[in-house]
């Protein structure tokens, strides 16, 4: 199955007003709790990242101090 942005869009509009009840591409789901609606947007959103692997790329930082 193929997910799509749709999907992570919808997954998150949701999650953000509470809602359990999510729409997109003509189909209704009906989640039972914000628990579950998490763990599916969370799995939606690891498959996009396999998906397109370079669209998230990991970033680090080095600080440096001195007493000058």
């Amino acid at each position: 199955m193929a997910v799509t942005q749709a999907q992570l869009d919808a997954l998150d509009g949701a999650i953000a007003t509470g809602e359990l009840e999510v729409e997109y591409d003509g189909k209704r789901i009906k989640y039972r709790s914000i628990d579950e609606l998490m763990k599916a947007r969370n799995f939606v959103f690891g498959q996009i990242a396999q998906q397109s692997p370079s669209t998230i790329t990991p970033t680090s930082a080095v600080a440096e101090f001195s007493r000058d």
